[in-house]
């Protein structure tokens, strides 16, 4: 067994392929909104619209999917995906070369889109375990969180720099390309996978009510799950009306839009570099309460920006945010896969993906209609209270005295992410 998942190949090539798409997907999400509202014109409520179809499949087939995946190989799953998705998002630069490209068009591809990621996201939790060993979790996860941090990072700033020069439409072409160059690497680990359990009499309402029943049966996993989707809620609320907000209330161009949301993601890289740290300083549980916690309260910073040195202000609060949500991400992630029995691992995970994630298109209606309602200054002053809200349920629960499962500790070669 390897020191590090540096020298695991198979890691290394899923890490690879997933840090060109995670660019990929970041610049997609900033140049999608800057389209609906530069080129077609979006209001709030329309915004509000569209950041909910991005998310709306884990609402919509989120736990189905758990047990679907559950009976199949995850790494063909993972490269079908990627294809569909890259097909999917290609289509936008097509349309918007003829001219025909709508709104509709745009609100359409998310939700597909998003189904595709549902079905990815929940198989690619259920692959790493088999690939890299749950003594290595730790550090998968915390290599894979940094990849998406630097992501969040540089994928804004490239993609508003890039939309300034080159237009949106043209922009979203490195989305679809992500996608593919992911597919082309997983084709290439060459790791078996053990095969999945598959009941000998199928059926999808008891296995999907077995997944549920693990997760909700478990005061830990309950109260994760209750603080991860009420910070996912409050999310979709600010993410629904914060483009808006820089262009219009605060009046940043789009390559400025872009400076700002990615230097507010910086906080995620120092998170993931910084995580397994952290967490075996204080304990994978304590992590999971403490570190969230502390960070939601620089969340009211957000709302403070100006065209001035204020947006410096909302920046580090964000960069704050990002850092411990980052933390605890890494943490709780590991959590719940340490936990988890090897035939469950697709259904907990698309259980707890159905809520945390399910309330993300909620949150982001609720944004639009919120911002037109209020303003969007107001609305990024409800969500920025409503993440600290969303600790109580860590702070409140077992897990302030809970026991660190396998993958806690880590080599100090895997601590800081390197």
């Amino acid at each position: 067994m390897t020191r590090t998942l540096r020298a695991h190949p198979g890691f290394r090539l899923l890490w690879t392929g997933d840090t060109i798409a995670q660019f990929g997907a970041a610049v997609g999400n900033i140049v999608l909104p800057l389209l609906a509202v530069g080129l077609l014109h979006a209001t709030p409520a329309e915004m509000g619209v569209l950041t909910a179809a991005e998310n709306a499949a884990f609402l919509l087939i989120g736990l189905p999917a758990g047990a679907w995946v559950d009976r199949l190989r995850s790494k063909p799953l993972m490269i079908r995906m990627d294809l569909a998705r890259a097909v999917l998002l290609l289509s936008i630069p097509v349309a918007g070369w003829f001219g025909v490209l709508t709104f509709p068009q745009l609100v359409a591809v998310a939700l597909a889109v998003g189904g595709c990621s549902v079905f990815f996201d929940v198989a690619y939790q259920s692959y790493l375990p088999s690939l890299v060993g749950r003594e290595h979790l730790m550090e998968g996860n915390a290599k894979l969180q940094a990849s998406h941090s630097a992501a969040q990072f540089g994928g804004p700033a490239i993609g508003g720099a890039l939309t300034q020069l080159l237009g949106a439409v043209s922009t979203l072409l490195s989305t679809g390309m992500g996608y593919l160059a992911s597919a082309f690497f997983l084709s290439r680990i060459t790791a078996t996978e053990p095969a999945p359990v598959r009941p000998a009499t199928p059926d999808l309402r008891a296995e999907v009510a077995e997944g549920l029943r693990f997760v909700l049966s478990d005061q830990r996993l309950r109260a994760i799950v209750g603080c991860t989707s009420t910070f996912n809620l409050f999310f979709g609320v600010e993410n629904a009306v914060f483009v808006l907000f820089l262009a219009r209330s605060v009046g940043l161009g789009e390559a400025a839009i872009g400076l700002v949301v990615g230097l507010s993601g910086a906080g995620g890289i120092l998170g993931a570099l910084a995580s397994a740290r952290i967490i075996r300083l204080v304990g994978q549980a304590k992590a999971i309460w403490l570190v969230p916690t502390v960070g939601s309260l620089f969340g009211l910073l957000v709302p403070l920006a100006e065209a001035d040195w204020r947006v410096g202000v909302a920046v580090a609060g964000f960069f704050i945010v990002n850092f411990t949500a980052v933390v605890y991400n890494v943490a709780q992630v590991s959590f719940r896969q340490g936990i988890c029995p090897d035939h469950l691992l697709g259904r907990m995970n698309a259980s707890i993906r159905f809520i945390v994630w399910g309330t993300l298109p909620l949150g982001a209606l609720a944004g639009g209609a919120l911002g037109t309602w209020l303003g969007v200054r107001e609305t990024l002053w409800i969500a920025a209270v409503g993440w600290v809200l969303a600790g109580l349920w860590v702070i409140f629960s077992p897990l302030r005295t809970a026991e660190d499962p396998l993958g806690a500790a880590q080599e100090p070669s895997a601590a800081n992410g390197s």
